[in-house]
């Protein structure tokens, strides 16, 4: 397996990000030089904090100057308009940086987005890393992937995050990433899915299944609390029988259990982290719905 590079940059310090990002810190040599961007000053200070001691940490202000500093550079971003701009923005985006880097001499670059885009957006980008490749000096190397994650915010912060990893030159950049995919998530559990764009639409399907899944257990137990039914006990039911989900086991509902992995240190019925936007299920949704529709293959529900 190939041996990390001598500096890395991690753009997005958000819920998911920023576990990761601690992660990779940690794992890594601490003569490492890790490049850190985000829009929250303190986010960027809060890690300064945690993991300063772990190695050298340099704070950039956009994409170009962490892809022109790192050899590798890792994005954890929210939504397809988010992945644009910092990648695509013709002054502050990944791109730009990559190109300056190399107007001196030849490149060797990964970049890797990890976070849950629509696959148009992911394809996009890859486009736009392909032509900027090609303009390239000769010798120079441009790796785009896309990696998103399974897990949860407990996985990045425990390190036992899934990856799902497409790209168009296994043989190169999957070795390359998976150095240091290991330092985030479970070796095991790090998956070449395909070509480029495979990644994400491993992960919209997963997300799919996920939140019919959700969905169906939370209107399940509304229906037995209404007919009167212990919702504990129809809990433990449902998790020892043919309706358990990872949904049932460590989601649906927070407050029927003491020890539940989303709990904040509060004890309480019902203070729990929320893990992600309340549009989040919707979202899912439709992300699968476009992958059904590209294919020719519509579903029956428009969501």
């Amino acid at each position: 397996m190939a041996s990390p590079a001598e500096s890395v940059a991690f753009i997005g310090l958000g819920v998911m990000g920023y576990g990761m990002a601690v992660n990779l810190r940690t794992k890594l040599d601490r003569n490492t030089t890790m490049y850190i961007c985000d829009v929250s000053e303190a986010a960027i200070e809060r890690f300064k904090d945690e993991v300063g001691s772990r190695g050298p940490i340099e704070v950039v202000k956009n994409g170009a100057e962490a892809a022109e500093a790192a050899d590798t550079l890792f994005s954890m971003l929210p939504d397809g308009p988010a992945v644009k701009s910092v990648y695509l923005d013709e002054t502050t985006g990944v791109l730009a940086g990559v190109r300056k880097a190399a107007a001196s001499s030849p490149i060797n670059k990964l970049i890797v987005e990890c976070g849950t885009i629509e696959n148009a957006t992911i394809l996009e980008v890859a486009k736009a890393s392909i032509d900027t490749e090609k303009a390239l000096p000769g010798g120079s190397v441009l790796d785009f992937v896309d990696a998103p994650v399974s897990g949860g915010p407990n996985g990045a912060t425990g390190g036992t995050l899934a990856f799902m990893v497409g790209t168009d030159r296994p043989d190169t950049a999957f070795d390359r990433v998976q150095s240091y995919l290991k330092y985030m998530g479970r070796p095991d559990s790090i998956f070449l899915c395909g070509g480029i764009g495979a990644g994400v639409s491993f992960k919209i399907i997963n997300n799919y299944i996920s939140a019919v899944a959700s969905l169906a257990s939370s209107e399940a137990l509304n229906i037995g609390v209404k007919l009167g039914l212990d919702p504990k006990r129809l809990t433990d039911v449902i998790n020892a029988s043919g309706g358990q989900t990872w949904i049932t086991s460590n989601i649906n509902p927070p407050e029927l259990r003491r020890r539940f992995p989303y709990r904040t240190v509060q004890e309480g019925p019902r203070e729990y982290v929320p893990i992600n936007a309340a549009n989040a299920p919707s979202a899912m949704l439709t992300n699968a719905q476009w992958v059904a529709s590209s294919q020719s293959r519509p579903m029956h529900e428009q969501y």
